[in-house]
């Protein structure tokens, strides 16, 4: 890889590096730059995810959020879902980075969380959603708060993923 194109693929970081951790979550503006750390996590880029993938040495949690329907769409209008495509083998938890969660969506995630893991809160996690995307480190973090010891956090997502050529598969919402 040239020098160049090494330092084009982390300009991201680079520009993200002066965005403070909030002491919170961030329940707002989902999509912008994020902070280059989150405290308790590992930061990974997608050639350490990757090495974790290969290695089966985590769970992978992929946190995009899914758009619904919308409300009173004309009668006979076709709905079609974006399909999403992630990283193999992850569990889609849509709607779980928010700031702020309803009791009924935390509950699916701590359920989504234990199926990840296997029940086993020192099995490693590794979140993410797109690039510049707030909801997989609020996702990390209250993981962290929910007792997971080895939370990795691959603020890249799947844009990074794909960049790097690593394959994808098409994955739907995981259900209880």
């Amino acid at each position: 890889m040239t020098r160049l194109l090494a330092a084009l693929l982390l300009l991201p970081a680079a520009l993200s590096a002066g965005v403070p951790e909030p002491e919170g979550y961030r329940d707002d503006h989902y999509r912008g730059p994020v902070p280059a750390t989150l405290e308790g996590a590992t930061v990974v880029g997608p050639e350490q995810a990757f090495e974790l993938w290969s290695d089966d040495a985590a769970a992978f949690v992929d946190v995009l959020p899914r758009a619904p329907k919308p409300a009173n769409l004309p009668e006979g209008t076709i709905w079609r879902e974006k399909a999403r495509h992630s990283i193999p083998g992850a569990l889609w938890l849509p709607n779980v980075g928010y700031g702020a969660l309803a009791k009924e969506t935390e509950t699916y995630f701590r359920e989504g969380l234990a199926a990840a893991s296997g029940s086993d809160k020192a099995r490693p996690l590794v979140f993410f959603c797109l690039e510049e995307c707030w909801m997989s480190w609020n996702a990390a973090k209250r993981a962290l708060t929910y007792g997971y010891a080895e939370v990795y956090w691959l603020p890249e997502g799947t844009d990074g993923w794909t960049l790097w050529d690593y394959p994808t598969e098409e994955v739907t919402p995981w259900q209880p």
